[in-house]
């Protein structure tokens, strides 16, 4: 194990961040405007965001460079800005973070699809080597391959931030199937356990796509699967469309709630994503704190 996992975890699950995207648009981002970009337009309310869940109660908190690959960037017109960016996300995190908690970075999907040629493997390739470089370079702790659909592409990913000597954690989404299950693509939790720790990943899991609850069995199955230590970070279930707004219903107690079973289940990391706020992360750290 890598010395700083095996340091972050000798005291037990480790506590990770919630949602970032939410508390950017509280902030004033306007729907279909690019985060990423406020590395460099709006630094301090991307330092709002990170502060928060560091006084929250965070081990380990993110960056906000989920889209800040070169192939993402395009979109934006800003593919020749990718260092820029993810030096910034890492450095803003880091100098929120000080010495009370770690920065993973962020790293993200493309958006392009390897099976039908959107993109090659090659271009993907050096997109997240591209970025995993940068993110390193602007002082990241580790990195976080995330919300992956495509395990083909995770394993890409994360064997591009592998090449950095950070620690890299791999997690895909589980949205699909009956009991959602399996990714958009059809990957099961046993499937994608023998795929990351192919590529490298020193830590495996999953995040987003549905509720906190749907993760007990998806965590149980990733234990089963593999000796590796398991992120989790469930959304606050899923939204019901308000006004246009996505609106999750779940409270931070009800969130917390789920904590002992999930670390029952194998959990090491856990933490929210869409639809939490730092008073899930309030939550979930009181749950955390209780003796034994």
């Amino acid at each position: 194990m890598h010395p700083l996992l095996a340091a972050l975890l000798a005291r037990g699950p480790v506590l990770t961040d919630g949602a970032w995207g939410t508390q950017l648009q509280a902030r004033g981002l306007a729907t279909g405007e690019f985060p990423d970009l406020w590395n460099l337009t709006q630094p301090e309310r991307v330092a709002e965001v990170a502060q928060s869940y560091v006084d929250a109660g965070s081990q380990v908190i993110l960056t906000n460079t989920f889209g800040a690959n070169r192939i993402r960037l395009a979109e934006a017109g800003a593919s020749d800005r990718v260092a820029e960016i993810n030096r910034a996300g890492a450095d803003i995190s880091r100098r929120a973070a000080g010495a009370r908690a770690k920065v993973f970075a962020s790293i993200g999907p493309t958006g392009k699809m390897l099976m039908t040629g959107e993109v090659s493997e090659a271009d993907m390739r050096a997109a997240f080597e591209e970025q995993a470089t940068a993110l390193a370079a602007g002082g990241a702790d580790g990195l976080v391959v995330e919300t992956m659909a495509d395990l083909a592409e995770a394993q890409i990913a994360v064997r591009a931030a592998k090449a950095t000597g950070l620690p890299v954690v791999g997690c895909l989404v589980f949205d699909s199937g009956k009991n959602k299950d399996r990714t958009m693509m059809g990957t099961t939790p046993e499937q994608a356990a023998a795929g990351l720790a192919e590529a490298g990943a020193d830590v495996i899991g999953a995040n987003c796509g549905q509720g906190i609850a749907g993760f007990l069995p998806l965590c149980a199955r990733f234990r089963a699967a593999a000796q590796l230590p398991i992120w989790v970070k469930g959304n606050a279930g899923l939204p019901q469309m308000v006004d246009g707004k996505a609106h999750y219903t779940t409270t931070p107690e009800e969130f917390a709630a789920y904590m002992p079973q999930l670390i029952q289940q194998g959990a090491s990391f856990i933490g929210g994503c869409c639809g939490t706020s730092p008073q899930f992360i309030e939550a979930v750290s009181a749950i955390l704190r209780r003796p034994c």
